[in-house]
């Protein structure tokens, strides 16, 4: 073995290799991301509350997103991963922080009005980080394109939770009884994965992936179900816990959603096959969100820390 090939290589003690320049440089990557990442929550503080929003969390939102796509720059990563801080203080708010339907409905409204184009309002926390984010995207050559797609996306995001906040609430009263699990994945918009891939593939700008938005957004709609089933099995307690809805509730058991996450895996990279050659960077990166959610979520991982003994609320 030279010395070059001493240098790259690993051995862990079952034996495969692992490139250990491409280990170093994706530790290097998420490093600049997290610091990206505690930047971001420094300056939006009161959208992160701690708890739940341990330091780790935001730790671990970087490594997912340097794994996913470790042949970007932390700068072309830079959207994804503030997308993804963003959707984690929208979900604190629509989940936990908001008291009413009412309130609810408002952070629909503001934010769409925000990704209109309108200003947030004053004191309006979570409008004035989204008008960041929906700025700079404004400012690439692929606004023009695809900024309604981006706004589309949002749309289907936040009516995807305030629809899971209803069915929770219509629960608690006694006035419905919970969806159907059919009905609650066909509802996965609320994770938002779609919106956040569409911001990062606008923000890097690659032709070949812009030429094939449609077909990629239509296998990101389908990876979407796979993340929101695998945070689910992992995330079980801590949903009956915290009172958040969760497949595992809805009739079926662990092994029943284990067998549709493989098929709907299976599903996704059927077709992603014809996508690698025409749009390789985008193709790899729904298929390395899958892969990476996969490990992770399947280790029993989770993104948030402990409740504590009371719910914070946030002023948004």
């Amino acid at each position: 073995m030279t010395a070059t090939e001493a240098e790259r290589t690993l051995f862990t003690g079952a034996g495969p290799q692992v490139d250990a320049v491409a280990a170093g440089r994706l530790a290097a990557l998420v490093v600049d991301l997290d610091r990206d990442l505690a930047d971001c929550a420094a300056a939006y503080a009161d959208l992160y509350p701690d708890p739940p929003f341990e330091p780790s969390l935001f730790t671990k939102v970087a490594q997912a997103i340097g794994g996913q796509g470790p042949w970007h720059s932390a700068a072309q990563l830079r959207i994804s991963n503030r997308t993804s801080a963003w959707i984690f203080a929208l979900d604190w708010i629509m989940d936990h922080a908001a008291g009413s339907l009412a309130e609810i409905h408002d952070t629909v409204a503001r934010c769409l009005a925000v990704g209109d184009g309108d200003d947030p309002a004053p004191g309006d926390r979570l409008g004035q980080f989204l008008a960041e984010l929906r700025d700079v995207l404004a400012a690439t050559p692929a606004w023009s394109r695809f900024g309604p797609v981006w706004r589309e996306e949002l749309r289907l995001m936040l009516e995807g939770m305030a629809r899971e906040w209803e069915w929770k609430d219509a629960h608690a009263r006694g006035e419905a009884g919970l969806p159907t699990y059919e009905r609650y994945l066909d509802n996965a918009d609320n994770f938002g994965s779609v919106w956040g891939n569409v911001a990062h593939w606008m923000h890097v700008g690659a032709p070949a992936t812009l030429d094939h938005m449609e077909p990629l957004r239509e296998v990101s709609r389908q990876a979407q179900k796979v993340l929101r089933l695998l945070n689910d099995l992992a995330t079980w307690h801590r949903d009956r816990a915290w009172g958040d809805l969760n497949a595992l509730m809805l009739g079926v058991d662990p092994q029943f959603v284990i067998a549709h996450i493989t098929a709907l895996t299976e599903h996704c990279h059927r077709m992603l096959e014809p996508l690698r050659d025409r749009c390789p960077q985008g193709a790899v990166f729904v298929a390395r969100q899958l892969g990476y959610s996969t490990g992770y979520y399947g280790s029993g991982a989770d993104y948030w820390g402990a409740l504590g003994a009371e719910r914070p609320r946030s002023d948004q």
